[in-house]
């Protein structure tokens, strides 16, 4: 198995794993960091955009070559919330855990640079000839 198949799947896993309990949380995240979800919309938006996110993942680490142009903009999912959760971070506006899911975000988002690096593009199939 290639380096970007078993990170593009890991990151896929990894995602489904911690995000599809969330769609069962929101009254327990309101209970331990309050205020309540006060704009259920944006939440659970967010889980269902985040999970189709690790569909791409797991796509993606099925064929690496293939997909590798799907390799960029997953690159951008991860850096979006990694960057967002250090500047609230360092704001004083984000508790340690987010943190934590922030710069997981961004170590995958960094391997999946690395991934695009060592990734190949595909070959370009040679026009027909006439015969």
């Amino acid at each position: 198995m290639t380096f970007a198949r078993r990170v593009f799947l890991v990151a896929g896993l990894y995602g489904l794993v911690v995000l599809l309990p969330q769609y069962f949380f929101e009254g327990r995240i309101a209970e331990r960091t309050p205020p309540a979800i006060t704009h259920p919309e944006y939440f659970y938006g967010f889980i269902g955009v985040a999970l189709a996110w690790q569909i791409v993942f797991l796509l993606i680490a099925r064929d690496p070559v293939r997909y590798r142009v799907m390799m960029v903009p997953s690159v951008l999912e991860k850096a979006s919330f990694g960057f967002a959760a250090v500047a609230l971070c360092v704001q004083g506006r984000l508790n340690g855990e987010m943190l934590a899911a922030g710069l997981i975000d961004l170590v995958l988002g960094t391997l999946f640079v690395v991934s695009y690096l060592r990734t190949s593009t595909p070959p370009i199939a040679p026009a027909p000839q006439k015969p």
